[in-house]
């Protein structure tokens, strides 16, 4: 088996290469950082598994798409695409806005998402097998204050994995919307631009799922029979009801 993991230098896309080197499965792990690339390469092939990065930006179909179709031949059979790439950047009412974050999230979280799932989907369509999950957010399925790009380009990302099931049904593929609630990663520290006190905010007084969470939630998805497809999945804390109902103890 060969997974395809967008994203994977960090957080749940790090946590999700892992989880599917667990089960044996030889990984292809793409992310902007480099070396931080070669360091999962050798925490996962120490796992017995064969692993193939590439360092490319999601947002850069060219890369994108001169990346993904010189596969060596070895690794063009895709059998299962996680498309985790994704960020928030800011968290402003729209008329405070920074156009250049609503920029940097719709080209990450919707065009990059389109031009991976591009490349890679023809080549399940061709062998007529494979499954890709989609990692949305609860933040696609319910807006709140100063969030709104943010919860447009994961709103986005809903929308697409119902339309990417459509077309995708002729060819047995399976398409698989993945929402986590809160998840303590670097995501708060990306929107907040390090600020270190904004970021341990948004998990205070509550237990936030983890990385480990989701990507254990996506080897569920990934490992059910055949003739069984889990279109969409919200998941969270136990703490966490909506989108902005929370239990905190302080």
């Amino acid at each position: 088996m060969i997974t395809l993991v967008t994203g994977a230098t960090s957080g749940i896309g790090e946590a999700t290469a892992k989880a599917f080197a667990g089960l044996g499965h030889n990984l292809i792990v793409t992310g902007r950082r480099n070396d931080r690339l070669q360091k999962l390469k050798k925490e996962l092939e120490a796992l017995n598994v064969e692993v193939l990065t590439l360092n490319f930006d999601v947002r850069n179909r060219k890369e994108v798409e001169t990346t993904l179709k010189s596969l060596p031949d070895k690794w063009q059979e895709v059998d299962i695409l996680v498309n985790n790439a994704g960020l928030a950047a800011g968290k402003e009412p729209i008329m405070n806005g920074n156009p250049d974050d609503w920029e940097q999230m719709i080209d990450t979280n919707i065009k990059g998402l389109l031009y991976v799932s591009r490349t890679v989907l023809p080549l399940m369509c061709a062998r007529r097998k494979g499954h890709i999950i989609n990692i949305c957010s609860i933040a696609g399925k319910e807006v709140y204050a100063e969030g709104g790009v943010y919860c447009a380009s994961k709103a986005a990302v809903d929308f697409l994995s119902k339309s990417m099931r459509i077309d995708a049904l002729p060819y047995g593929i399976k398409i698989t919307n993945v929402c986590p609630g809160a998840v303590e990663t670097e995501f708060s520290m990306v929107r907040f631009k390090g600020d270190t006190q904004k970021a341990a905010a948004t998990y205070k007084g509550f237990k936030p799922l983890t990385a480990k969470d989701v990507a254990q939630t996506i080897i569920y998805c990934s490992t059910l029979p055949p003739h069984v497809n889990i279109n969409d999945l919200v998941l969270m804390p136990t703490a966490q009801a909506n989108a902005t109902t929370f239990f905190r103890s302080e």
